[in-house]
């Protein structure tokens, strides 16, 4: 995961002046939206082997819920350099994403399991100035594509063919770009997002400055102009609410992933607490809208 710098204690005042001078300068309001999500329960999230991601398998019925983190990084995917993991996601026929990276810059991995129980490997090759970072996954309704997303201050969201679901992809071949979402403002260290609906993503930001909404470690809204696909749609991304940042230590929070269950409506986003706590209080927050 890339380092940060400790959190200031004056980061969401400077936020909030900054937006405020912004708008006075522009006339533009903060892009804060009133689509309310409220929490309703929480659950510890382990550091090992829940603390980067997590996602909800309709299929097969009854599966469990499925996380992420440093210990469910297979071994021989780590010694053949695959050392990160980032939120996963799984299509609405059971195929099961989980979004690789490694240091050495050059490609990122998919590993995908079928509802069947197989594994397989999806490569994608760099394209130029794309980022390094494979931070996560979010696989559109329709099965066929799937978002993916990068590290830092960005315009703009991936879109790639869903591996093990779209025909045109393979194991044996390269997993091609097909287009990107084209953001109408830019957003910062996004861990996480999911899809709400058709042409709707919920998204886990980590920002740790508070200058791109008047708040740091955002819930973040992203509305399509149309379903993803080959040719590039634009993104408008409001601002939903701060994610909470509770515990007995204090220091800098990160938050993770997030997953949105459409069976019973209910949002969840991991943040690790800070320090010795990430050990003890680090917790999985569960959300309904209101």
């Amino acid at each position: 995961m890339p380092s940060r710098a400790r959190q200031r204690c004056h980061a969401l005042l400077t936020g909030l002046v900054a937006l405020a001078s912004a708008a006075v300068l522009s006339g533009a309001p903060p892009a804060v939206a009133a689509d309310t999500w409220t929490e309703v329960g929480s659950d510890r999230a382990d550091p090992l082997t829940e603390s980067q991601g997590l996602a909800s398998v309709e299929v097969p019925a009854g599966s469990p819920n499925r996380y992420t983190g440093i210990g469910t990084i297979p071994i021989g995917l780590s010694s053949r350099g695959w050392n990160h993991v980032g939120d996963p996601d799984a299509s609405y026929d059971g195929h099961y994403i989980e979004p690789y990276q490694a240091d050495s810059g050059t490609a990122k991995m998919f590993r995908v399991q079928a509802p069947g129980g197989a594994w397989a490997e999806y490569v994608h090759t760099l394209a130029g100035g794309e980022a390094l970072n494979n931070s996560w996954v979010a696989v559109a309704p329709g099965g066929r594509w799937m978002l993916a997303g990068e590290w830092g201050t960005m315009n703009r969201l991936l879109v790639f063919p869903t591996p093990g679901v779209n025909p045109d992809t393979s194991p044996s071949v390269n997993l091609p770009l097909a287009s990107t979402v084209r953001l109408d403002r830019p957003v910062r260290d996004v861990q996480g997002c999911d899809f709400s609906g058709p042409t709707t993503l919920l998204c886990s930001s980590d920002d740790p400055a508070g200058t791109l909404f008047g708040m740091t470690k955002p819930l973040l809204r992203i509305d399509l102009s149309a379903e993803p696909g080959a040719t590039d749609v634009t993104g408008n991304v409001t601002a939903l609410r701060r994610l909470p940042l509770r515990s007995g230590c204090s220091g800098t929070f990160e938050t993770e992933g997030v997953d949105f269950d459409r069976r019973t409506g209910t949002l969840r986003v991991i943040v690790l607490s800070p320090g010795f706590c990430v050990l003890t209080d680090s917790k999985t927050y569960r959300f309904t809208r209101s």
